[in-house]
């Protein structure tokens, strides 16, 4: 539909009356009957006038509308493109509209969820890194105060100052790690591996700080010892050190933690179980969130960085895979995964 200019419309519009004026006269010339003139001129008259002004009025305002329509599209260009053949413009903007209005409003809250995490994540950030900064603080001005000549303190604060600092940079490591994950950066090594063996070395690893709260790490009844499966060998360790570490440290004294394995015909289903002080229920969807902790006092005591988790859920859900956790408070939790059979 080609547009119009006011000024043809007029023209346009004394044509068409100048026609009718024709019609009306040769109509009476041939037909002397004046009533039987005036039945056949006035429906067609009225007829025709009214369908050419209709006519040329929509030609004029889908002129005036088309380029509003059109710097809408520019804003998103996902959307329809007006066709000569549209019935209703004005319904057609108006559906666009709406829709171009839901995608913007969508995105304003996206982007205010987006400023939200990201102010949250700097304040657990700097939370975080200010107390092994102040501890360091703290021991190095008592040092220089006098106590590095005194034998009995110069040599402890200067090893609480060293677990500080492996504090520290146990967090930058894990920051660095799941900033990796999360942009997807993290380029899997696939490889086939036995599971059994792989636990294993994680329970000797683990098993001093398992000693220290008189901990049993074991395999579970269905923990296959030749059950091997396709991942990032280092990254499934990581995976299982986080999970058990975890279980040791919510674990309660004399405890136990239970690895176990079941086969779901082209997957593998691994399970840590402990039988520790357990998770409430309304801690149990944040579990896997930065910095997120259901018992804060006792995790600050335990030296988690609060990343343990959600670095766990990012690199499984990099093998394309799922992690599920189940708790009762008092009683203990379960974490299951799954990774590829091999």
């Amino acid at each position: 539909m080609k547009s119009i200019a006011p000024q043809r419309i007029v023209g346009y519009i004394t044509i068409t009356f100048l026609v009718l004026a024709l019609i009306f006269f040769l109509i009476n010339y041939f037909s002397p009957n004046l009533t039987i003139s005036l039945l056949i001129t006035i429906p067609l008259f009225t007829g025709i006038a009214f369908s050419v002004v209709n006519y040329l009025i929509s030609l004029f305002i889908y002129a005036k509308i088309k380029p509003i329509y059109k710097s809408i599209q520019n804003f998103k260009p996902g959307l329809k493109e007006a066709t000569d053949t549209d019935n209703d413009i004005f319904s057609q903007v108006n559906r666009e509209v709406a829709e171009w209005m839901k995608g913007k409003t969508m995105e304003i809250q996206q982007l205010r969820q987006l400023e939200k995490y990201r102010k949250e994540f700097l304040g657990n950030v700097s939370h975080e890194l200010k107390t092994p900064i102040f501890n360091i603080q703290g021991y190095i001005l008592t040092l220089l105060e006098g106590g590095i000549d005194d034998p009995g303190i110069n040599m402890l604060y200067l090893q609480r100052t060293e677990r500080s600092i492996d504090r520290m940079i146990s967090i930058i490591e894990d920051l660095e790690a799941i900033s990796k994950l999360e942009s997807g950066e993290l380029e899997l090594n696939i490889s086939k591996f036995n599971l059994h063996q792989l636990v294993y070395e994680v329970f000797d690893l683990q098993e001093v700080r398992a000693d220290k709260k008189n901990i049993k790490l074991k395999f579970g009844r269905t923990a296959d010892k030749s059950i091997s499966v396709k991942g990032d060998k280092p990254h499934i360790f990581q995976v299982l050190s986080n999970l058990i570490v975890n279980s040791i440290n919510y674990g309660k004294e004399g405890g136990q933690t239970t690895v176990s394995f079941y086969d779901m015909d082209n997957l593998v289903l691994v399970e840590v179980r402990d039988n520790g002080i357990g998770i409430s229920q309304p801690d149990l969807p944040r579990v896997f969130e930065r910095f997120y902790r259901a018992d804060k006092s006792r995790s600050r005591e335990q030296g988690g960085t609060g990343l343990g988790l959600a670095i766990v859920k990012h690199i499984i859900e990099a093998h394309k895979q799922t992690i599920n956790v189940n708790s009762t408070p008092g009683k203990g939790t379960s974490f299951t995964f799954t990774l590829e059979k091999a």
